[in-house]
């Protein structure tokens, strides 16, 4: 049967795929646009599984939110090309303003809701069609909901473009800017704690142990052992703990300084998401 050429334009329009695919699918359907979509689907769904043994280390970050509740979101793909796609950031940030307003806190309970930008098909469903139309394996790596406790507000900074996303949270005390340069330090300096108290026991016993061995093993005397290996716990906080690092902006100064001498002696940062683009799926 003959395919005219506005049936063609309207399943393209419904499912993004190729102007020949779209051709073919209602060719098998014979002209059917719904049974066309669900052919495509099909066919989708398909092309998905044969790229899913692929790496998607590249992608986007999308933070977003406000004060009170943000949302980091990763979402991979293969290439960097194909990660500045208009069609691929704008699924991403689909996907995150869904995940942001339906308060999902896994990328499992994410993927089982219908995409609200595709009601007829679920988030998984919506990434493999996805896939198809794009020509790379994708995935949805993680996300995370970060709610404001009381007293406390939040904060994002985003590195070029969705390289690497944060959220802090700080005492109420400080101001946007303030937490802003907060954010952006844990971008640029990747801690490991928010706080001090946050390193357990387990963690302090190991680098101690390790620090001992390293100054009994240069010859050192006891006395001297034990002197070295407290200045060795106390630059194991300045480089893993992000209240104690020297602050990106100003070196002379501990990030908790900084804080303490904008928001008040009791101002702190207590926490923060960091996703730095690939981590996830290198892990």
């Amino acid at each position: 049967m003959g395919i005219s050429a506005q049936a063609v334009k309207e399943l393209r329009e419904r499912t993004g795929a190729g102007m020949m695919d779209c051709k073919k699918a209602l060719v098998e359907v014979d002209g059917d646009i719904d049974e066309a979509v669900k052919f495509l689907r099909t066919k989708g769904l398909s092309a998905a599984a044969k790229k899913a043994h692929r790496t998607a280390s590249d992608g986007m970050v999308v933070v977003l939110g406000g004060e009170s509740k943000m949302l980091a979101l990763e979402l991979n793909c293969e290439t960097e090309p194909v990660s500045q796609l208009p069609n691929f950031r704008e699924f991403g940030e689909a996907l995150a303003n869904q995940a942001f307003k339906s308060g999902v806190t896994t990328v499992e309970e994410l993927k089982t809701q219908q995409f609200t930008g595709e009601p007829e098909h679920t988030v998984e469903e919506a990434i493999s069609l996805k896939i198809s139309l794009i020509g790379e394996n994708m995935i949805l790596s993680r996300l995370a909901q970060v709610e404001a406790t009381d007293g406390g507000k939040l904060s994002s900074y985003v590195h070029m473009g969705g390289k690497i996303g944060v959220v802090v949270e700080g005492s109420d005390s400080l101001t946007e800017e303030v937490l802003h340069d907060v954010a952006l330090h844990v971008a640029a300096n990747d801690p490991k704690y928010a706080r001090r108290q946050e390193v357990t026991d387990d963690i302090l016993a190991t680098e101690k142990e390790i620090a001992l061995k390293q100054a009994v093993e240069a010859g050192k005397p006891e006395h001297i052992a034990e002197k070295i290996v407290s200045g060795k716990m106390e630059k194991f906080f300045e480089q893993e703990v992000l209240m104690e690092q020297p602050f990106a902006k100003d070196p002379s100064i501990s990030v908790g300084e900084y804080v303490r001498n904008s928001g008040g002696e009791k101002a702190e940062v207590t926490r923060f998401v960091r996703f730095k683009l690939g981590e996830a799926s290198a892990s």
